[in-house]
């Protein structure tokens, strides 16, 4: 057996702002063992890079990152092309006698990984069939009658997910609740999974002083550069938080001011969702912190016997 599958692999999640590369970084840099891949659904795109918190370059010449800048902004890129190209990421750093530390906040990328979901294929013609029908309710009652069990599964006006149990459903032929267990059952892991919990009044602090901080580094010209391309970003892309409020701006829509807050608003939004989606994970080692995440690294070391 290779000598990395027994020793203790490492996941660290946690809201957007909560410092998890800075982390990754002091536990890659003190243990030299790891390699970082991202589980971040938007840190895959070329040439964004303030907006979504991308490591610099300094960082990734010092510790080897995988599954940053993958593809272009204007291609669409699905969470089945994320699992293969990550798990290849994977085995390839397996095969080096290292170990993977993924890190991010994107909880659908985590469970893709530590737990192979079996994700169904996109179906974009019958997708754009279904979203030409602006009528959410009549939607969620056609999955009721299609898929009883997967409309159980979520909030009828939850609408991307309506859709994409439907676009399943009937493009497959195969109902959407049939692949795999799901995302209800948390089986056992290889991965020790760290998470980081702040007070929301500190992390609503730390999302508002970033996105600052991102617009005197040069966003609101990254942004430019991105929305003046030849080619139009993919719908991902084009809906990253941050970036589809300052294209708003661009686009005459709004004045910058209000482009700032509507980000900064939504971004705190998104934190709560994703600490909703982590909490429901049990497996996850909850560490809380009070003033810098590197203050965690003793605790951690130690779950590696460090």
């Amino acid at each position: 057996m290779n000598e990395s599958i027994r020793k203790p692999r490492l996941a660290i999640v946690g809201t957007t702002a909560s410092g998890k590369s800075k982390l990754a970084m002091s536990i890659a840099e003190k243990v030299q063992d790891f390699e970082i891949v991202s589980l971040d659904s938007m840190q895959i795109y070329k040439r964004m890079d303030i907006g979504t918190a991308k490591p610099t370059r300094e960082e990734q010449a010092i510790i080897p990152h995988h599954m940053i800048d993958i593809v272009e902004p204007h291609e669409e890129y699905t969470i089945s092309q994320f699992q293969i190209e990550a798990q290849r990421a994977i085995d390839e750093i397996d095969s080096r006698g290292m170990l993977p530390l993924l890190v991010g906040g994107t909880g659908l990328y985590l469970r893709t990984i530590i737990d192979e979901l079996d994700i169904p294929g996109q179906f974009l013609k019958t997708r754009q069939k279904l979203e030409s029908n602006p009528n959410t309710a009549e939607l969620y009652q056609k999955l009721s009658e299609l898929d009883p069990l997967a409309s159980t599964r979520m909030e009828p006006n939850n609408r991307r997910r309506v859709i994409r149990a439907l676009e399943v459903t009937i493009g497959s032929g195969m109902k959407f609740s049939s692949y795999g267990p799901g995302l209800s059952v948390y089986k056992e892991s290889a991965y020790e999974i760290i998470g980081l919990r702040w007070e929301r009044a500190e992390i609503d602090r730390r999302i508002t002083a970033r996105f600052y901080v991102q617009m005197e580094s040069g966003f609101l010209n990254e942004c430019e550069r991105l929305f003046d391309s030849k080619d139009p970003l993919s719908r991902s892309a084009s809906q990253a938080l941050g970036y589809k409020h300052l294209f708003q701006y661009i686009k005459g829509e709004c004045c910058l001011d209000e482009a700032v807050e509507a980000a900064i608003k939504d971004t705190k939004k998104f934190a709560r969702k994703q600490e909703r989606w982590f909490r429901r994970d049990p497996r996850i080692n909850w560490i809380d912190i009070n003033d810098d995440v590197v203050e965690s690294l003793p605790q951690i070391l130690k779950v590696l016997g460090k």
